[in-house]
């Protein structure tokens, strides 16, 4: 079993969608632009922050990379502030569904060790370089209101901050089950932030029989932890296979042996009727449709996100299209006003729609492209590349066999391999190579698969399974 959980380094995942409006319409020249060399006079009893010409609302892994660029460009000292839910400076997410759940014995995961920058290899940033740097930060201190037009922020606790540019990076919620079914029972669990991986740890420490609601890459990363805490795991989801939106079905199948060879039990199109308490108030039970109930001291509900918006309902941005709006510099449609990381909806250039993404990468490259715009005369289009990897999938014990995938998972698909020593698949729509997946493949193979999969080069499929034959090892 060891081998599976420790194995968890997954790198997030990709949420692809099309709006019902023309891709034309959301051009970058569509949507106003300030710059942000605004002046602008307040009284110093009125903001506690009058010379703060940039405000960042958001404490997650794309605030820590904005800061960062803002500090590589001379301008954050004395002019950025950070306004964070988060009790703690900014940190790698990705780190909280792997290796922070690991048992002490496995050396979990624990901060300061996974401050941003540390997970593109750049430089810990802990509180004390936010101070050093200038940085104003603001914890566990939620925007709850804003003014376009005066430009101020409203934070819980009653604080009002004047801004010059704000950039928006407050990413996503858990998705969570409705109350009147169970969804907050003690002994459910849902994971965003530290606090919630805390209490899922207090709750491994003492579980029996852990019930992951959930097929996806939190589903599947919760349920390599379980298997480390040597617990008995059953994963429920309503889907015909694990990971739909990314694997083919032969695929998943290969993943699911894996896992049940590590003593997961799954249950497959099986959806959540209610989440049963005991006479201590604790989960128990989970019921499904059929009326069927498996036992459980332990939930864990991985169903997805939704990009955290509320705070900015109403204010004329516009975020009907499943998250905030933006050109390809992260301009919103207010002037001064940016949006990065998850909660962005913007112009995926290379396939010619919008998209909202859910991926690490995505959050740190979208940060660092906006300050950029933001700072200096960048007018490049971002064009991002969607991608999707994980070790905590893979069919090897050693983490450096990773699976990854680039690129667009549409079309007809080609496997190659059986994992002898690893395996492909490639999506081909069109006659065109639109996105690939690899398992255990070289160093080399994983730098030439994204090149290929942005080129889109024209495929002949029946060369393609007759004479492609991958490496050995």
């Amino acid at each position: 079993m060891a081998n599976l959980a420790n194995s968890v380094c997954l790198k997030n995942s990709v949420s692809l969608w099309s709006p019902l409006q023309s891709p034309a319409a959301h051009r970058p020249s569509s949507i106003g632009f300030r710059t942000f060399r605004r002046s602008y006079v307040v009284s110093s009893s009125s903001f506690s922050n009058e010379n703060r010409e940039f405000v960042i609302v958001g404490g997650g892994n794309a605030a820590g990379y904005a800061a960062r660029t803002f500090v590589e460009h001379g301008m954050a000292d004395g002019r950025l502030a950070i306004v964070s839910k988060e009790a703690h400076a900014p940190y790698e997410r990705p780190a909280l569904t792997k290796g922070y759940l690991f048992p002490l014995d496995k050396k979990p995961a624990r901060l300061p060790g996974f401050h941003t920058c540390v997970g593109s290899g750049g430089e810990r940033q802990t509180p004390d370089w936010y101070k050093e740097n200038g940085i104003e930060m603001f914890y566990e201190d939620p925007v709850s209101n804003i003014d376009i037009e005066e430009q101020t922020l409203t934070t819980n606790s009653g604080k009002l901050l004047k801004y010059g540019s704000l950039i928006i990076a407050t990413g996503c919620t858990a998705s969570r089950l409705p109350e009147k079914i169970g969804g907050n029972l003690p002994g459910v669990h849902y994971i965003r932030d530290v606090a919630d991986a805390d209490a899922l740890i207090s709750s491994l420490e003492k579980a029996r029989k852990v019930v992951v609601v959930g097929g996806g890459y939190i589903g599947m990363e919760v349920a390599a932890a379980a298997i480390g805490w040597n617990l008995d795991t059953t994963i429920v989801f309503p889907d015909n296979h694990l990971l739909q939106r990314l694997f083919t079905p032969s695929l998943a199948r290969r993943y699911e042996e894996f896992y049940q060879q590590n003593g997961v039990k799954f249950l497959k199109g099986a959806s959540i009727k209610n989440l049963e308490a005991g006479v201590d108030g604790r989960v128990t039970y989970v019921k499904l449709d059929d009326g069927s109930t498996i036992e459980a001291d332990t939930v864990i509900i991985g169903i997805g996100a939704k990009p955290a918006v509320s705070p900015f309902e109403g204010t004329g941005l516009d975020s009907s299209v499943g998250g905030i709006q933006v050109d390809g510099l992260f301009r919103t449609r207010v002037p001064g006003i940016f949006a990065v990381g998850d909660v962005a909806a913007f112009p995926l250039k290379m396939y010619n729609r919008m998209a909202r993404v859910e991926h690490v990468d995505h959050a740190r490259r979208s940060a660092q492209h906006c300050v950029k715009a933001l700072l200096s005369a960048q007018t490049d289009i971002y064009d991002y590349l969607p991608s999707f990897y994980s070790g905590y999938l893979s069919m090897k014990e050693a983490q450096e066999n990773l699976v990854a995938i680039f690129g667009d998972n549409v079309g007809e698909t080609i496997e190659i391999g059986n994992f002898d020593p690893k395996i492909a698949t490639f999506w081909i729509d069109s006659g065109k190579l639109k996105g690939v997946l690899l398992e255990s493949g070289s160093p080399e193979e994983f730098q030439l698969l994204p090149k290929l999969a942005r080129r889109q080069p024209i495929v002949d499929k029946a060369k393609l399974r007759t004479h492609l034959q991958l490496r050995k090892h």
